[in-house]
C-alpha cells in the first residue's frame, strides 16, 4: 500500500516540468490526484499519460482559484508548484511587469491558497507544500529580477502560515520545499540555463557542467511525498541531488 493511498492530492502547476513529476510521485503512492494548471492542453497530455489523474483547467492568481479548485477535489495535500518564468534581461532593461512578473503569480498563487487555507477552507490534519527555490538562498543572477525574492517569500509565507494556524489551533501544516539547483528537461530549467549562460558569456553545456549534486524533477516528487507523510519536522526544506534535508 503507497504512503499516500486514499488521500487527495492536488497540485497547482501540475501539468508540466516539476509539477508533473509531482503528480506522478503523487499516484505512484496511491493517492487521488487532481493536477490543476491554466493550460487545457497541456492537462489533457497529462490525463492521457498518467492514469487516474484528475484535471482541472485553471487560473492559480485568480482570488476565486481556491474555491474552484477546492470544489473539484477536497485536498489532504495541497502542493502549490505554479510559477512564471523569471525574467531574462539586465534590471535596467526590465520594466516592472518584467521584474514582478514571479510576485504576481509565484507569490500570489501561494497566498491565496495559504489564506484560504487559513480562512478553515481546509479540514485538520491537511498539509501544504509551496515550491520554492534554491535561488531563495543564492540570489539568483542580476538579469532574473524579482525571482529570488519571490521564491524567498514563499519560503516566508509558509512560516507565517504555521504560525497563524498554530495561534488558532487549526491543525494544518505548512511547508516550503526549495529544488536547490536549476534542472534541465524542465519549462523553466531549459529558459533558466539559456538566460544565464548568456548573461555569463558561457555556453549552456558548460554551464551545466559547472554544477554539481543536481536534482531531478523525480527527486522534487519523491521529496514532496516524504513531505507530504507528515513524519519529517520542519517547515523548511531543501532537495538537491544528495536528497531532502531541512533548510540550514
Amino acid at each position: 500500500m503507497g504512503s499516500l493511498q486514499g488521500q487527495n492530492v492536488v497540485v497547482v502547476g501540475g501539468s508540466r516540468g516539476v509539477g508533473r513529476s509531482i503528480v506522478e510521485a503523487a499516484l505512484g503512492e496511491g493517492a487521488d490526484v487532481l493536477a490543476v494548471a491554466r493550460g487545457a492542453e497541456a492537462l489533457k497530455e497529462v490525463a492521457w499519460e498518467a492514469s487516474g489523474v484528475r484535471t482541472l483547467a485553471a487560473d492559480a492568481t485568480q482570488d476565486t482559484a481556491p474555491d474552484t479548485v477546492f470544489a473539484a477535489l477536497q485536498p489532504d495535500v495541497l502542493v502549490i508548484c505554479a510559477g512564471a518564468f523569471a525574467p531574462s534581461a539586465c534590471i535596467q532593461d526590465q520594466s516592472w511587469d518584467d521584474f514582478s512578473a514571479n510576485w504576481e503569480t509565484d507569490v500570489k498563487a501561494s497566498f491565496l491558497f495559504c489564506r484560504a487555507a487559513l480562512q478553515g477552507r481546509l479540514k485538520p490534519g491537511s498539509r501544504v507544500v509551496l515550491i520554492s527555490s534554491g535561488a531563495a538562498f543564492s540570489g539568483g543572477p542580476p538579469n532574473s529580477g524579482g525571482y529570488s525574492g519571490a521564491k524567498q517569500m514563499q519560503m516566508f509565507l509558509a512560516a507565517h502560515s504555521q504560525k497563524e494556524a498554530d495561534r488558532l489551533g487549526l491543525g494544518l501544516r505548512f511547508m516550503a520545499l526549495a529544488p536547490m539547483r536549476i534542472m534541465a528537461g524542465t519549462g523553466v530549467g531549459q529558459r533558466g540555463i539559456s538566460s544565464i549562460s548568456a548573461y555569463l558569456g558561457i555556453s549552456p553545456a558548460d554551464f551545466l557542467a559547472s554544477m554539481s549534486d543536481v536534482q531531478t524533477p523525480a527527486d522534487v516528487g519523491r521529496a514532496v511525498v516524504a513531505l507530504a507523510g507528515g513524519k519529517v519536522p520542519g517547515i523548511a526544506f531543501t532537495v538537491s541531488g544528495s536528497g531532502l534535508a531541512a533548510a540550514a
